[in-house]
């Protein structure tokens, strides 16, 4: 049976990320809410420098929101979706990544490699999947190649992962041993319900117990080459597919292959840190009110 303390707000399973934190690493998260990357920051915080060392990637409706402004302030990437600006956006990835990354001294990079919210994006990625001959996803969907490409090819060092040697002189310049980790990190909720920015800011739903399984795989292992690297993409959302069934059915996550028993972390937060983040949430929150009131009484 297993149970968690009442003030527990994540249980961590799988592999120690915490081995990793100083060393450069890309992040495959799947993506159900808002919530998710509120999830990610709280996961983060005992994880050494990672938090303030980390850029984003985001949807570009983030960049309006409270928290856009000091996203912007940090330098993550916001990325538009849809056909018609996929590849004006990759080309302004790669640009942002060789200007930002290194010279302001990031060390992980979180994606959400779906490219939207499950809700939104379950019913076309099942109808790929159909036409395709892959497997029928329900708790996932099927991977975008395009961001990870670009990430592999700007990040990792040349024959690392037998990557062409794009970014070489961004890591001869700054010394970098450039990527070395790729993080695949599975959230689950109770009941597969996901938490939303709302509520974590107004806190309308009863206390819940968020999920995180990580693996962790070096760099090395990973193709370069775009169809093995859509293979390799596919596998992990076919894994993260079985784990959150499981998940679902027995309210844990599956012991590593070869084991009997997953070992789980419980992850709690200081009170000061939580106070800390809700007070940013309502304070800037207050901010654009009272800037879109400003422009309201100036309009009419």
């Amino acid at each position: 049976m297993h149970s968690v303390s009442v003030d527990t707000l994540v249980v961590e399973w799988g592999d120690d990320v915490n081995a990793v934190s100083e060393d450069e690493a890309m992040v495959l998260v799947n993506h159900q809410a808002t919530g998710d990357v509120c999830t990610l920051m709280m996961c983060l915080q005992d994880k050494g420098t990672v938090v303030r060392q980390m850029m984003w990637l985001m949807d570009h409706i983030f960049k309006y929101t409270n928290f856009g402004i000091v996203s912007l302030i940090h330098g993550d990437f916001f990325i538009r979706q849809g056909r018609a600006h996929r590849d004006q956006q990759l080309v302004l990835l790669k640009e942002h990544l060789e200007k930002y990354y290194r010279s302001r001294n990031r060390k992980w990079i979180v994606l959400f490699p779906e490219g939207g919210f499950l809700r939104k994006r379950r019913e076309t990625s099942q109808a790929f999947a159909k036409k395709n001959n892959l497997p029928f996803l329900k708790h996932v969907t099927l991977p975008r190649l395009g961001a990870t490409q670009v990430i592999l090819e700007t990040l990792v060092a040349p024959q690392e992962n037998g990557t062409p040697a794009g970014g070489d002189a961004m890591i001869r310049e700054s010394k970098s041993k450039g990527l070395q980790w790729v993080i695949d990190a599975t959230i689950a909720y109770p009941k597969g319900e996901p938490l939303d920015i709302q509520t974590w800011i107004l806190g309308y739903r009863q206390p819940t117990v968020t999920h995180v399984h990580y693996r962790v795989f070096p760099v090395k292992d990973v193709p370069a080459e775009p169809e093995a690297l859509t293979h390799w993409l596919y596998q992990r959302f076919i894994e993260k597919e079985d784990l959150l069934t499981h998940f679902y059915e027995t309210g844990a996550f599956p012991p590593p292959q070869g084991q009997t028993k997953a070992i789980s972390r419980e992850m709690t937060l200081s009170n000061l840190w939580l106070v800390g983040v809700q007070s940013f949430a309502f304070l800037s929150g207050g901010m654009w009110y009272c800037i879109f009131q400003y422009f309201y009484h100036c309009l009419f």
